[in-house]
């Protein structure tokens, strides 16, 4: 089967300017640039989703400009460094540590008294810088159809999506169905990733996923042929009706904290703990049992 588009294409972020922050700074190669200084100028363009944001009206769902311009600012007026190559990456460096919503950083640096023996108007560095990848954690299941090839499906098109990488899974474990009509056993596990997405991102990702092997929305929590969930993004905790983090139920589910567990033992679930000891507490656990073996699942 081919791999959609969907899964390959890389995240289209959004970008958020803050242009012209001016001051005076000491940088530069020449003794008297050290002393007496001039005036550099600071572009910032900050790539993110501004989906949720956007939807919420929520200043901790984007990245605080004041604070990403006064990064800049203080770095501007701080110690002098020769080279205004320099100063950009240590700009860079400090916006990105912002927030993890930012998943790259451009910095513009412009120095138009820059010492170059021509009549010029402006001499200027621009640089542009990846965050680190985040941990993030998929729970996946299944009980339509065939079962055991659309758990091994999601495992072949996460090799091919962009921005993603899988450093470890779950078990697979079949589970009796919680909630929601009469309906057949499901097949579930977890997946760790490394990913360069944004949380907005992760879950268009899902839903491609979940559209690959033609999941139905009709009834809720009802039989289907997959269901791609994000459980965790890093550490982010948000409560939004599109994407809440983490996944609102999954401190409460046998199906997915067992094969989680297994695969992770000492790992925990932000804002609720240890996932051990939650698995001890969920209700459902006695409906979870161990499920067929499929390559790429329990790789820890």
């Amino acid at each position: 089967m081919s791999i959609p588009a969907a899964i390959t294409a890389p995240e289209q972020h959004d970008l958020v300017e803050i242009t012209q922050i001016a001051a005076w700074g000491r940088h530069g190669v020449l003794a008297a640039e050290q002393e007496i200084g001039q005036a550099f100028t600071v572009d910032l363009g900050l790539h993110l989703s501004t989906a949720t944001a956007a939807r919420t009206d929520d200043l901790t769902a984007t990245v605080n400009y004041a604070e990403a311009a006064a990064l800049a600012l203080e770095a501007i007026q701080g110690r002098p460094h020769q080279l205004i190559e320099t100063l950009a990456e240590q700009i860079a460096q400090a916006v990105l540590a912002l927030s993890p919503r930012l998943r790259a950083v451009t910095v513009t640096v412009h120095k138009p008294a820059a010492p170059v023996g021509l009549p010029v108007g402006d001499v200027r560095v621009r640089i542009t810088r990846q965050a680190d990848p985040v941990e993030a954690v998929l729970a996946v299941g299944t009980n339509l159809g065939d079962r055991v090839a659309h758990l091994e499906r999601v495992l072949e098109l996460l090799d091919a999506a962009d921005g993603v990488h899988v450093t470890w899974t779950g078990p697979v474990v079949e589970t009796d169905p919680v909630g929601g009509p009469a309906q057949g056993a499901y097949l579930n596990s977890v997946i760790g990733l490394r990913t360069t997405r944004s949380p907005e991102g992760l879950l268009e990702l899902a839903h491609a996923l979940e559209q690959d092997a033609y999941r139905e929305r009709g009834v809720r929590w009802g039989a289907r042929t997959l269901d791609v969930d994000v459980i965790t993004w890093g550490t982010l905790q948000q409560n939004d009706d599109t994407l809440t983090l983490p996944h609102p139920r999954a401190h409460e589910r046998a199906f997915v904290l067992a094969p989680w567990s297994a695969a992770r033992p000492t790992a925990t679930l932000p804002g609720y703990g240890s996932i051990a000891a939650l698995l001890d507490r969920a209700a459902d656990r006695d409906g979870v049992r161990p499920g067929p073996e499929i390559p790429g699942y329990g790789r820890s």
